[in-house]
């Protein structure tokens, strides 16, 4: 198995915002170098967690430069959303600001066909010369990548690298990494299921919880990639309280990884809307989730 292009795990990081709701450039930096020196080997800027979808283009632009200036880790950029051309048009601009990837997401709220996917990733593809990463995530885009559309967009674009899958369906994930072997590095989408998919060839994790528990989904991941599956067994019973806490009906992802943060003193603001804050819901249980790692830690 050849090296992971992106490194194992990869947190996908949230957006800092100031008291006003404006972009907190001095927290992202802050944030970035707090992810890599806990484990994380690259970071997703403006993703889903990054709340991506309530950026503009330009602060998604200042957003990857100061995250990718803040650390030499790899920035993924998440630079596509359902539009396809304002997809194109900012993914041009994305390598000037020193990020060394592409996230490109599967279009939500349109809901096209098989076809449509693989035109729109493979536009996406082609409008850069960065490595790219799929990112399959049907609960929020309406739409399941098929095995088949993804082994032929990684047959047709060779910067086409990496699959963020966050779709839980297994058995399809399995598929396309028989399919397509060391020609794409698989990634769990989903820190619950990064122990599983490791067994059926992925590279790692692209994380929520690695905010606060990175040091553990390191040791998860490198157990379970050299095959130490009793250790990585016990690691993922340890991390299951945090994958619990890190969404819910009731507390969607980003706002409970805003309210651990701020217990680590790594204060980043609230979500923008549509998300709102949990006014000091989560406080206690998310006490809990630290506690337990950091016993276990001493």
């Amino acid at each position: 198995m050849s090296a992971p292009r992106f490194g194992r795990v990869i947190t996908a990081m949230v957006t800092p915002f100031d008291e006003r709701g404006a972009l907190d450039f001095d927290g992202a930096r802050t944030l970035a170098r707090y992810l890599t020196s806990h484990g994380s080997e690259a970071l997703v800027v403006a993703g889903s967690t990054g709340e991506g979808s309530s950026l503009s283009d330009a602060e998604k632009l200042d957003l990857f430069a100061c995250v990718a200036e803040a650390t030499s880790a790899p920035v993924i950029a998440g630079s596509s959303f359902a539009n396809t051309y304002q997809s194109v048009a900012l993914t041009k601009q994305v390598a000037a600001t020193g990020a060394q990837g592409v996230l490109a997401t599967t279009p939500a709220y349109a809901r096209p066909s098989q076809a449509g996917l693989a035109a729109h990733l493979g536009a996406v593809a082609e409008s850069t010369t960065l490595p790219v990463m799929l990112y399959d995530i049907p609960v929020r885009t309406g739409r399941k990548l098929r095995a088949e559309t993804t082994v032929g967009v990684v047959e047709k674009h060779a910067n086409v690298v990496a699959l963020k899958d966050a779709s839980g369906e297994l058995p399809v994930a399995a598929h396309v990494k028989s399919s397509l072997g060391d020609a794409l590095d698989l990634y769990s989408g989903d820190d619950a299921w990064t122990l599983a998919f490791m067994a059926i060839g992925a590279v790692g994790i692209v994380s929520v919880a690695a905010h606060w528990a990175g040091p553990e989904f390191a040791a998860m991941v490198s157990a379970a990639a050299t095959g130490d599956w009793a250790r990585a067994q016990a690691l993922n019973e340890l991390l299951a309280p945090s994958c619990g806490f890190e969404s819910s009906e009731l507390f969607p992802n980003p706002v409970p990884t805003k309210v651990m943060l701020r217990l680590l003193g790594l204060h980043d603001g609230e979500c923008r809307l549509p998300h709102v804050g949990a006014e000091g819901a989560l406080d206690e249980r998310a006490n809990d989730v630290l506690a337990q790692l950091r016993s276990a830690r001493a």
